[in-house]
């Protein structure tokens, strides 16, 4: 989403998308703290209802990408906003149930019970430093799309990308329920 909302909108379109997929961070660590998190990874149906419906926006997303002519245009036909592009990337990572096992799995192996900074710190210490080495690579690919921007004018190019980036969401889509045995 990053690389397709920088290429089709423009730069800030991509950092929109970028700040999107941290504030589902930012809520992933809401529902850990709050226990939502355990609670969906308690009931196994309620586990494979997320992975589906997470399998099913990102096909929806690849199509839509897939399908639509030109969708790699920089600057002309239809551009994302900055505001579908952030919320966009902020809802694929929070139905990302990979995430949810993240902090639910590998997160609390860093976390010191004994320690005087308490549980939900470390945690927001964690996920700050997650978020941070996310915004500085997520940025830089953004920045990189951009002034790679010239050579995708490109229609050829174009149709290209967009077709692989909807076989890429696609396959991930698969791939979710793959893993899921279904």
């Amino acid at each position: 989403l990053i690389i397709r909302n920088t290429l089709t909108s423009g730069k800030m379109v991509g950092m929109a998308a970028v700040v999107g997929v941290q504030l589902g961070l930012l809520v992933h660590l809401c529902l850990a703290l709050v226990g939502i998190s355990l609670f969906i990874l308690s009931f196994p149906d309620l586990y494979s209802l997320l992975v589906m419906v997470g399998a099913l926006y990102l096909g929806w997303l690849g199509v839509q990408s897939f399908l639509q002519r030109g969708a790699m245009q920089l600057g002309e036909g239809k551009p994302v906003g900055w505001r579908k592009s952030m919320l966009s990337a902020m809802l694929t990572n929070l139905l990302n149930p990979k995430v949810l096992v993240l902090f639910f799995t590998l997160l609390p192996g860093f976390v010191i019970i004994e320690s005087p900074l308490g549980v939900g710190t470390q945690l927001l210490l964690l996920v700050s430093t997650l978020i941070l080495i996310n915004s500085l690579w997520q940025s830089a690919l953004a920045i990189f799309c951009h002034r790679l921007g010239q050579w995708l004018l490109n229609p050829e190019t174009r149709l290209l990308l967009g077709r692989i980036c909807g076989v890429a969401l696609l396959f991930y889509a698969f791939l979710m329920v793959y893993e899921h045995n279904w």
